[in-house]
């Protein structure tokens, strides 16, 4: 029996996109968690399971005050994906709103092509 071809690079950066596309579209479903994956943010665990970040995606209040997402660069070194963005988020006053600056580095082993882990590292914005 053979054994599974490893995903390529641009696999693994399309497994992380699907996680920051999931930020707008809250369609966690489709993003490919590892079971007892795990996210910190800033320091701080947020996320516990693949199950309890995919119910955060698909139902979480605070990603319901995002409104887009702009990907500026993504990188692999190792099993690690890592991948810069900025958010905007939905409220705004007199055209100023809140977005941020996202630094997040997924560990996705080729061999699986699921997300293990994720540490993400924000920095709030002002968005006009």
């Amino acid at each position: 029996m053979s054994r599974p071809a490893e995903l390529t690079d641009a696999e693994r950066i399309a497994v992380a996109r699907a996680y920051i596309d999931a930020l707008v579209s809250h369609r966690g479903d489709d993003v490919a968690f590892a079971p007892d994956c795990t996210r910190v943010e800033n320091g701080l665990k947020t996320g516990f399971s693949g199950d309890h970040l995919r119910r955060s995606l698909n139902r979480g209040p605070q990603f319901r005050l995002i409104k887009s997402v702009d990907v500026r660069e993504a990188t692999v070194t190792g099993d690690e994906v890592r991948v810069r963005f900025d958010l905007a988020t939905k409220p705004a006053v007199a055209g100023v709103g809140v977005g941020a600056h996202v630094d997040e580095t997924f560990t996705i082993p080729a061999a699986d092509g699921l997300i293990h882990h994720i540490r993400a590292s924000i920095r709030p914005r002002i968005v006009r």
